[in-house]
């Protein structure tokens, strides 16, 4: 077998589509509503509670609105064609199995070596302003961390190691490794309440708003003494491409296909439920929190709680901030399921040490995967910065979009008659939207976001030319 023919080398739909149901991996426990929780979960989190503040504070003003339209633009593109490859490859892995069915192996591997780090990061930085939102309840309270416990090197002054944030990374790894069903039902109450402080900012917040906080609402472009320019329309593009991972989270439920009781009907379904709810909260929180506080008081660690405090509603900070503190779990929840599955379906394709693949005997679930990937993220989250690790999560996903998109124009061209569960609408407008944006996106992008990407690009072909390509469940016997 040449070169090329191993790069392109790919399992076809219907080899996937047959083993559905077929599989004994995993035990398929999840209903609608739990994979639409799990997906909510993904999507809801710091985005609202964290980072619709500091973007506002930082790069759009009010304007934080239209960042988060535009963020949610590409990725409703983009989750109308997961939606399509959902209810028609509903097996374990995402992005990684859909390209691996269209694109072929290498592809496939960059796709899934990607997520492994965009996932992981998401969770590091969601417990980082999981633990912001946990030491200002604390801080209410009167209790108070040792000032090395609060954060990390170059959050203040004699911050160490943000503490809070590594030991909830490693909660969440070790519920992930007991029965699914456990933590997915653990995982839809905390979605409930997250959920229910949404509606509580919602509905109080309204009352309180100052319109003359909108005016202007697209801040005058402004250079500070370091060269870093904030606000104007350029400043909403640079938003836009801060906040895009807290609108995407979806695809996380599509990682687990085969722990859906039926996943054909359930997946699409879920993805777009779970998007469609999610955005509908940010945009009137965005225009809520701007509203009640001027955009220049919101670069707080817990914006949502502090401009409530702010109005002399401490009752309502303090349950946002307890909603916060047990609604960013479900996001911690949500991405480390993920990134444990795509890992999971990388090792029992070959392309990394099948000691991975092994589900645990008594739970059912990746125990290694999802353990190592604890230890890994507890690590980022107590020795960087929030600002720091969310620079570094966008481009990977962005890339999953591009190549989930163009597989679905690929697909429809060369197999138009296949049977889908779901069809996306305006093939091939849609898919070129979310390609569009995406790559736009992209260019947004810092010049260290980019250097990263290609180090751990490099990295991942290092792995796959040294180990993948010679033991994929793909290559002849040896």
């Amino acid at each position: 077998m040449g070169l090329l023919a191993q790069l392109t080398r790919h399992k076809s739909v219907e080899q996937l589509q047959s083993e559905v149901g077929k599989r004994g991996d995993f035990r398929r426990v999840l209903g609608l509503w739990q994979l639409t929780a799990i997906g909510i979960g993904g999507i809801i989190g710091v985005g609202v509670f964290v980072l619709a503040g500091q973007q506002a504070a930082l790069n759009a003003g009010p304007a934080v609105a239209l960042a988060f339209v535009i963020a949610g633009i590409a990725s409703a593109a983009a989750a109308l064609c997961y939606a399509e490859f959902a209810g028609l490859i509903p097996v374990t892995g995402s992005a990684y199995t859909y390209s691996y069915a269209t694109l072929g192996e290498l592809v496939a591997w960059l796709i899934g070596w990607d997520l492994l780090l965009e996932y992981a990061l998401i969770v590091a930085v969601v417990a980082i302003g999981w633990s912001g939102y946990v030491q200002s309840a604390l801080a209410s309270a009167g209790l108070t961390l040792p000032v090395w416990a609060q954060g990390a090197m170059g959050t203040g002054e004699g911050r160490v190691f943000n503490v809070i944030a590594a030991l909830v990374t490693l909660g969440v790894a070790a519920l992930l490794i007991f029965r699914t069903e456990w933590g997915a039902r653990f995982n839809t109450f905390v979605v409930a309440i997250k959920v229910a402080a949404v509606v509580l900012v919602i509905g109080i917040g309204v009352f309180h708003v100052d319109p003359a906080n909108w005016h202007p609402f697209i801040p005058e472009r402004v250079v500070g003494a370091d060269g870093i320019g904030h606000f104007g329309m350029q400043g909403i593009a640079t938003a836009a491409a801060v906040v895009f991972f807290a609108v995407f989270g979806y695809d996380t439920l599509t990682t687990a296909a085969e722990e859906s009781k039926n996943p054909q009907r359930d997946l699409p379904r879920a993805v777009l439920l779970s998007l469609g709810i999610s955005m509908a909260m940010y945009l009137a929180v965005s225009m809520v929190l701007t509203g009640i506080a001027h955009y220049s008081t919101l670069n707080t660690d817990a914006p949502v709680a502090d401009a409530f405090k702010n109005l002399g509603l401490v009752w309502v900070a303090n349950a946002i901030s307890v909603a916060a503190v047990f609604g960013l779990i479900s996001v911690l929840f949500a991405f480390m399921l993920g990134a444990a599955r795509i890992w999971y379906a990388l090792s029992r394709d070959g392309l990394l040490p099948g000691w991975f693949a092994k589900a645990h005997p008594t739970y059912g679930t990746p125990h290694r995967p999802t353990l190592v990937l604890g230890v890994f993220t507890a690590l980022v989250a107590g020795l960087f910065p929030l600002t720091e690790v969310a620079k570094l999560v966008n481009i990977g996903v962005l890339s999953a979009f591009i190549v989930i998109c163009g597989s679905v124009i690929l697909l429809r061209i060369r197999k138009p008659d296949l049977p889908r569960a779901f069809r996306t609408p305006l093939v091939p407008l849609v898919p070129l939207i979310g390609i569009g944006f995406s790559i736009w996106l992209l260019t947004e992008l810092a010049p260290l976001t980019w250097l990263v990407f290609l180090v751990w690009v490099s990295l991942g072909l290092l792995v796959y030319f040294g180990y993948g390509i010679r033991h994929s469940r793909l290559a002849p016997p040896r």
